[in-house]
């Protein structure tokens, strides 16, 4: 039996155990697909001291530990069933007037860093949930809305501390310690220790404008196909998320959330070919300054479980796909989940691609579109829904693989994932197990895909 009370004589943090009041919000999983992992303990550590003296003692004790900062792992993996180290408390920001770099702690959410930098008007690539966290969006990469320009969130990444799985705290950057550095940077999170802090280089946040246009369902593969023509050639200034979804009840809807480090008349010109093809039933274009189109882009879903699978596409897809995109959708099975399910195109390119793939440990640097197939449902529907849903979304992943290739996006975490080795990292797998071999060599970070 587990001695939690010499945990607790070493830290400063709180530490639950399972039913204590507190626990259920410090460990529950923000994909309820996996409420039923429950942790044994969870300890919010009040400083980077606290997860050094829990590693050493996890390691001690032989309990699996976990990193969790907003919770947001598509597939759980910031919920195991030892000893959860909640890093929410770890949300300090200090920026440097003078160099322009932003130091976070390692559990900050994305509401408190845009409420920190604002009255600065510096930013770098920020995801759009108030609730997710530096950590994760980091580690995995973090296209943003503003990576076509700006580049992904490990590319501002200037250094950051590590709690090794000996439970020294190490700083990794371009000079020290660079190979920890190199697969912190897009490697996932989770893998090589747990992450107290990072160091970012901002830069001023320019204005521009956004848009939200609406087509109904029988103009999907048209708006699709010219969306993709547009984006293949658009200044890098304009990202677009391109999607088909649907909610039981009710028609599909396709739609295009973007934008435009720019002028809404530049966003209007940008789109002009797609009003051509089809005429939208809403379009909303209008110039915002960036924290206004923060606000307005800011993502919100209905909670309960869902389920993502992805693909990276160096090209865009034929025709003959988008229909395949648009036939499944239209068949599938319903829950009792509003959010639905659906097809999306994020619009990658510029910037991400400048980068050699080589240079980081993200691998998906010629991507042009990555294609993410969603679906979702509510907690109490039926097994058999669940199911049903769960069927629908592999084999349309399946039938992707005939136009799209077997490469993934980690951020995205797909529990479901056969390759994923190969399909989150590519070339650069071998290179990120070598440095799991260097600064954890019997695995101590370990959950069902870690390197």
């Amino acid at each position: 039996m587990t001695a939690w009370g010499g945990l607790r004589g070493l830290v400063d943090g709180d530490l639950r155990l399972n039913g204590d009041p507190g626990f259920t919000e410090a460990t529950a999983p923000v994909n309820r697909r996996f409420a039923g992992t429950r942790p044994a303990a969870v300890l919010s550590a009040a400083h980077a001291g606290d997860v050094a003296r829990a590693v050493e003692w996890a390691r001690a004790e032989s309990v699996p530990l976990v990193a969790r900062g907003g919770g947001h792992s598509y597939a759980g993996h910031s919920a195991g069933t030892g000893l959860v180290l909640d890093l929410r408390r770890l949300s300090g920001i200090r920026v440097d007037r003078d160099s322009g770099r932003v130091t976070v702690g390692g559990g900050t959410p994305m509401k408190a860093l845009y409420t920190a930098l604002r009255p600065w008007d510096l930013t770098f690539p920020l995801g759009n949930s108030d609730t997710v966290g530096i950590g994760g969006l980091t580690l995995g990469g973090g296209v943003t809305t503003i990576s076509r320009a700006h580049g992904l969130t490990c590319d501002a990444l200037v250094s950051t501390d590590v709690v090794l799985a000996d439970g020294r705290v190490v700083t990794a950057s371009a000079t020290e310690h660079p190979d920890l550095f190199w697969a912190c940077r897009g490697g996932g999170g989770g893998n090589f220790g747990v992450n107290t802090s990072f160091t970012f280089q901002a830069r001023p946040a320019p204005a521009g404008s956004t848009c939200l246009v609406l087509w109904s369902w029988p103009h999907a593969v048209e708006v699709l196909a010219t969306m993709q023509e547009i984006m293949l050639t658009a200044p890098e200034e304009f990202s677009a998320r391109i999607g088909i979804a649907r909610s039981a009840g009710a028609d599909g809807v396709v739609s295009v959330v973007g934008r435009h480090l720019g002028p809404a008349e530049e966003l209007r010109e940008l789109l002009a070919p797609v009003f051509a093809v089809a005429a939208p039933d809403r379009a909303d274009i209008e110039d915002r300054d960036f924290w206004a189109a923060a606000r307005y882009l800011h993502h919100s879903s209905e909670g309960g479980a869902f389920a993502v699978r992805t693909r990276c596409a160096p090209h865009a897809i034929d025709g003959t796909g988008l229909a395949a995109l648009v036939r499944a959708v239209d068949k599938w099975p319903g829950s009792g989940n509003p959010d639905g399910a659906g097809a999306a195109l994020f619009a990658w390119g510029g910037a991400i691609g400048r980068v050699p793939v080589a240079d980081t440990a993200f691998p998906h640097r010629d991507t042009r579109f990555l294609l993410s197939l969603d679906t979702a449902w509510a907690e109490d529907d039926p097994p058999a829904v669940v199911r049903a849903n769960l069927d629908w979304l592999h084999a349309l992943h399946a039938e992707t693989g005939e136009f799209a290739p077997d490469a993934s996006y980690v951020n995205f975490t797909d529990p479901d994932l056969d390759d994923w080795r190969g399909a989150y990292y590519g070339p650069n797998a071998t290179r990120l197990a070598e440095v799991k071999r260097r600064y954890d060599a019997d695995r101590f970070f370990r959950f069902a895909q870690s390197v």
